[in-house]
């Protein structure tokens, strides 16, 4: 059986190789040296997995190509350079690193049986994935503030919602996530290993320090407390603004008004919940991790890297008059 499968899935003897040594490694107790981890996608079903890379890759270059896009018209479009849209560059700009650190590799995983990834390269894949994902629902909830001003305090909005206060909410947006965050990968890079296989794409938190033999209770501790604070408190913020929105619209008298205040807000909050549901159940399938195949959460995670920046530049960006027409402009130039 060790001789045949070798001929149907590539990479499948080293894998074997190192399988058995990890359980060596287990039955002993004792810590290894690890200069690098290998990354073992979908345990279950290692020969299927190339036929999930043509769905990635089209979600992976839809994307990018959305965001770029964005980015250009934004910056060549004089008349979208304004707050909002600068808000936008930023969703952007996260997104594009967010699926730049995760998909290429996975795709390497999946089209050249490339499993192994360095030490501290796994330790910085770790670090973006956590703070730009925190960072990405900190820039929601800054947005959310945005349309409350734009909707709630029309009169006052230039005043508030400038340049300045961009520039401020995005410094802002990079502190808070990366300092809160940094402590995650640092734990874990402290610890003592003794496996390197990690059964998932990516380097997650959980998948990496549970090869540790020491207590690694601390560690899941720290994520539990930061992933609710930041998230919870990002949640709760643009609830309440869309609240006081939703209030707000339902005392405008003008015609054509609440349907355009609605379209508008709508269609954000129902990607906010979106996006705030797919990380739900991310965590609720990695606490019933024993009741469900371990290949689900892997692949929920993965597509929470591809989705929601596929489809941020075209709900944000894409449903206003004016994006619309400076992306049409964009295309006319070339």
């Amino acid at each position: 059986m060790d001789e045949f499968f070798p001929v149907l899935v590539p990479g499948f003897s080293e894998v074997l190789v190192l399988v058995r040594s990890h359980m060596e490694e287990q039955s002993n107790g004792s810590s290894v040296p690890v200069p690098e981890f290998l990354l073992i996608c979908f345990p279950n079903y290692q020969s299927r997995q190339h036929w999930l890379s043509l769905p990635l890759s089209l979600l992976f270059l839809l994307a990018m190509g959305a965001n770029v896009t964005l980015l250009i018209t934004i910056k060549l479009e004089a008349s979208l350079h304004e707050p909002m849209y600068y808000l936008l560059s930023l969703l952007s700009m996260l997104d594009i690193v967010l699926c730049l650190t995760v998909i290429p590799k996975v795709l390497a995983i999946f089209w050249f049986d490339d499993r192994h990834i360095n030490f501290s390269a796994c330790f910085l894949q770790m670090f973006i994935m956590n703070s730009f994902l925190t960072m990405e629902s900190c820039t929601f909830m800054v947005m959310a503030y945005d349309r409350y001003v734009a909707i709630c305090k029309p009169l006052r909005y230039p005043s508030i919602i400038t340049d300045q206060f961009v520039a401020r909410a995005a410094i802002f947006v990079a502190a808070r996530n990366g300092l809160l965050i940094m402590p995650i990968p640092i734990l874990s890079s402290q610890l003592r290993y003794c496996s390197r296989i990690i059964k998932n794409c990516i380097c997650t938190n959980m998948s990496v320090s549970k090869l540790s033999c020491d207590d690694i209770t601390f560690n899941k501790l720290y994520q539990f407390v930061i992933g609710c604070t930041l998230l919870g408190s990002d949640l709760i913020l643009i609830i309440l603004s869309y609240s006081f929105i939703l209030k707000a619209v339902a005392r405008i008298k003008a015609e054509g008004a609440v349907a355009k205040a609605l379209s508008t807000c709508g269609s954000h909050f129902i990607l906010i919940l979106f996006f705030s549901t797919v990380l739900l159940v991310l965590v609720i399938t990695n606490l019933a991790r024993d009741r469900i195949s371990p290949d689900v959460p892997i692949l929920l995670n993965i597509l929470h890297h591809l989705i929601p920046p596929a489809l941020n530049p075209i709900v944000y960006g894409v449903r206003t008059k004016e994006s619309k027409q400076g992306i049409q402009n964009l295309l006319r130039r070339f």
